[in-house]
C-alpha cells in the first residue's frame, strides 16, 4: 500500500518528537484519522470532548512543555469550535499548529455542506502563518515552517488539508521550478543580545536610581539567576505579571507577588514609590498600575520589539532574549549600598502574607474561598502544577497562592476565558506525566466546559506514572467575578436571573465517571481534604461550598471606594448586609492588622 499525504503528515509529526494530538474526529478529516490506524497511534490521538477543549489542551500542553502543542480538527464546525483555544494562544504567546480538514476540491465553491472558508475564518488568529495543502508536494514545508514557525514567533499556526488531499498518493517536492524543499525538524536557540551602546545607557539609568521596582513576565522564565542576581545588585523588589507568577519563588523575600487588579498590596506601592522601573519579559496591560508617568525612569527588556514602550514611556529599551540581555547587563550595574528601599519592601512583603493569613481566616457561609487556596498552599508539593481558570477564583490564586520549588502555573492571562482550567491541567499531564496537576475551577467554568472534559481525564489517566490531578470547585452557584464586576465596576446590584447557577454535585459526578469525589462544606474539613487528594491515586474532584460574599478586592482599594461599592449594593442587591459585614471584615485585616 502506497503512503498517503495523511500516513506522511503523522511520520513528519513524528519526525518532530510530537508524541500526542489534541483532537475530535470528523469525515472532514477521515483520511488522517485512518492514517492513526495504520501508524499505530504514534502519535496518540487524544480525543477531547470538544474540539475548543483540544485546542486548550495543547495551549496546555505547550505552555507547560515548551514544546509545540498539536491540535486537529474536521471541516466546518470543527474547524470554527477551534478559535476560542488557539486565540488563546495566540493572546499568551503560545506554540500551537493545528491541523484542520477542508471540503473536498472537487466540491469546493458550490456550497457544499460543512464548506466554510477556512482561510478567512483562521486570518487573524493564524496570522503569523496559514496555509492550505492543495497537492502532495505541499506538504513537507508547509508543516516544518508551521512548526517553525510556532516556535520562533511563539504563535498558533494552522495547516489545511482538503479531505481528498489527505487519501492521495504522497509524493516529495522536486528538484524543479515552483517546487518548495523543506529540511529536517530543528529548534536552533537564538539568543540576542542588545548593542553595546544600549546597555551602557540602560545601566547608566539603573545605577542613578535609588528606588528600582523590577516587574517580570513568562519572557522572564529562563533569566531565573539573572533576575535574582538584578534584585541582588539594584537592591529592588520584584513584582509577578500574572503570567509570570511562577517564574520566581514567592519564598524570596524581596518578591512582591501578583500586579494589577488581582495583586498585592506591596506590589502596588512599590510601584507608586519607585524612582526605576525595570521590565523583564512582560507585556502588563494595565499601565494604571505601573508607576505615574514621569515619576520614574524606566529600562525594558524584550525579545520582541513590537512590545517596545508599549506600556509606559521607557527610555531606554534592550532588545533581546532576558537571559542573554541581563547578562551582558549586569557586569555595568554597581551593588547599591543603601538597602533601606529593600528594607521596606521585604517588611511588606512580609506583612502583607500575615494579612493573606488573616483574610483567608474569615468567618464564612459556608467557606471562605480564599482559605481554599491558603490551604492548599500550606499543603501543595513543591513540583505541582496549578492551573486556574477565570473568575473570581483567579483572585485567590494570585493572591493567596505561594509558589516555591519547581512549581509552575498558568491561566487565560490575555484573553482572559472561562473553560480553559481543565483542559489546562489534562495537557498538563502530558506534558509531565510524573507531576502533581491541581486545577482551581469556579462552578460557572466547570458546568460550562469542565464537567465534559471529566471524561477525558479519567480515560486517559492510565497513561499517567503520577495519576494525581485534583480539581477544585470553588461550589457557590454563582457567576462570581461578573456579579463582583457588576456591584464594583457597573454601580449595579447582583442580578440574579443572569448571575445564579444551577445546583449540581460535582463530587458526585466525578465519582460515577471513574474519578474520586470529596465534597467539603465545613472550613475545618477543608485541610484534611486537601491532605486526602494530594494523596489519592486516582484523579479527585474537590466540590468546596464557598460563600460568594467574600469580596475580591482590589489591594488598592481604599474604604472610600468600598463606601461607594456599598452604596452601589444596598440599591438592591439580594446579598446586600451579607456583602457589606463580609467586605468590611475582609479588608480591616489588612488596614488593620
Amino acid at each position: 500500500m502506497s503512503e498517503t499525504v495523511a500516513d506522511y503528515l503523522l511520520e513528519r509529526l513524528r519526525d518532530w518528537g510530537v508524541e500526542q494530538v489534541f483532537a475530535y474526529p470528523g469525515d472532514g478529516i477521515n483520511g488522517i484519522v485512518a492514517a492513526f490506524g495504520k501508524a499505530d497511534n504514534k502519535p496518540a490521538f487524544i480525543q477531547a470532548r470538544h474540539e475548543e477543549m483540544a485546542a486548550f489542551e495543547a495551549v496546555g500542553y505547550a505552555k507547560f512543555s515548551g514544546r509545540v502543542g498539536v491540535c486537529m480538527a474536521t471541516s466546518g464546525p470543527g474547524a470554527i469550535h477551534l478559535l476560542n483555544g488557539l486565540y488563546d494562544a495566540k493572546l499568551d504567546h503560545v506554540p500551537v499548529v493545528a491541523v484542520v480538514g477542508q471540503t473536498a476540491r472537487t466540491a469546493r465553491g458550490g456550497s457544499y455542506q460543512q464548506e466554510v472558508d477556512l482561510q478567512a475564518l483562521f486570518k487573524d488568529v493564524a496570522s503569523e502563518f496559514m496555509v492550505e495543502v492543495d497537492v502532495p508536494e505541499q506538504l513537507p514545508n508547509a508543516l516544518d515552517r508551521a512548526m517553525r514557525t510556532a516556535l520562533a514567533q511563539r504563535a498558533p499556526t494552522v495547516v489545511i488539508i482538503p479531505a481528498d488531499v489527505q487519501e492521495l498518493p504522497y509524493s516529495p517536492p522536486k528538484h524543479e521550478f515552483k517546487h518548495v524543499p523543506s529540511s529536517p525538524p530543528s529548534n536552533p536557540v537564538a539568543v540576542a543580545v542588545p548593542a553595546e551602546a544600549e546597555l551602557v545607557r540602560a545601566a547608566e539609568l539603573i545605577n542613578t536610581g535609588e528606588r528600582v521596582a523590577i516587574l517580570i513576565g513568562q519572557g522572564a522564565r529562563g533569566a531565573v539567576d539573572e533576575v535574582r542576581a538584578l534584585a541582588d545588585l539594584t537592591g529592588g523588589g520584584v513584582a509577578k505579571a500574572l503570567l509570570g507568577k511562577d517564574v520566581l519563588s514567592d519564598e524570596l523575600p524581596y518578591v512582591t507577588g501578583s500586579i494589577g487588579l488581582l495583586g498585592t498590596r506591596p506590589s502596588y506601592e512599590m510601584m507608586r514609590d519607585c524612582d526605576t522601573l525595570v521590565i523583564v519579559g512582560s507585556n502588563f496591560p494595565y499601565s494604571q498600575f505601573l508607576p505615574e508617568y514621569g515619576k520614574a525612569r524606566a529600562v525594558q527588556i524584550d525579545v520582541d520589539g513590537r512590545n517596545m514602550g508599549l506600556r509606559y514611556p521607557v527610555e531606554c529599551t534592550l532588545l533581546g532574549d532576558a537571559g542573554g540581555a541581563l547578562r551582558a547587563l549586569l557586569p555595568l550595574l554597581l551593588r547599591k549600598e543603601d538597602r533601606s528601599w529593600r528594607a521596606k519592601v521585604e517588611r511588606d512583603v512580609e506583612e502583607w502574607w500575615e494579612v493573606m493569613a488573616k483574610q483567608a481566616m474569615v468567618e464564612a457561609t459556608p467557606v471562605n474561598p480564599m482559605r481554599v487556596v491558603s490551604e492548599l498552599s500550606s499543603r501543595v508539593p513543591e513540583d505541582a502544577i496549578i492551573t486556574a481558570d477565570s473568575g473570581s477564583a483567579v483572585n485567590w490564586y494570585a493572591r493567596q497562592l505561594r509558589m516555591r520549588g519547581t512549581m509552575r502555573g498558568s491561566l487565560s492571562g490575555t484573553l482572559a476565558t472561562m473553560g480553559a482550567a481543565v483542559p489546562y491541567a489534562i495537557g498538563a499531564k502530558f506534558a509531565h506525566p510524573d507531576r502533581p496537576v491541581v486545577a482551581l475551577v469556579g462552578d460557572g467554568a466547570m458546568q460550562m466546559n469542565g464537567l465534559a472534559e471529566l471524561l477525558t481525564l479519567a480515560r486517559y489517566r492510565h497513561l499517567w506514572a503520577d495519576q494525581r490531578c485534583v480539581v477544585c470547585v470553588f461550589h457557590n452557584n454563582d457567576l462570581n467575578q461578573v456579579t463582583w464586576e457588576l456591584r464594583g465596576m457597573g454601580g449595579a446590584p447582583k442580578f440574579e436571573e443572569s448571575q445564579v447557577l444551577p445546583e449540581f454535585d460535582y463530587a458526585g459526578f466525578a465519582r460515577g465517571v471513574g474519578l474520586e469525589g470529596i465534597a467539603v462544606d465545613k472550613p475545618d474539613d477543608l485541610g484534611p481534604a486537601w491532605d486526602r487528594a494530594l494523596s489519592a491515586d486516582v484523579p479527585v474532584v474537590l466540590d468546596v461550598r464557598c460563600d460568594p460574599n467574600i469580596p475580591p478586592i482590589p489591594p488598592h482599594a481604599s474604604f472610600e471606594q468600598l463606601k461607594s461599592v456599598t452604596e452601589a449594593v444596598l440599591r438592591g442587591d439580594p446579598d446586600a448586609w451579607d456583602v457589606v459585614v463580609k467586605g468590611l471584615r475582609t479588608k480591616s485585616r489588612e488596614f488593620l492588622g
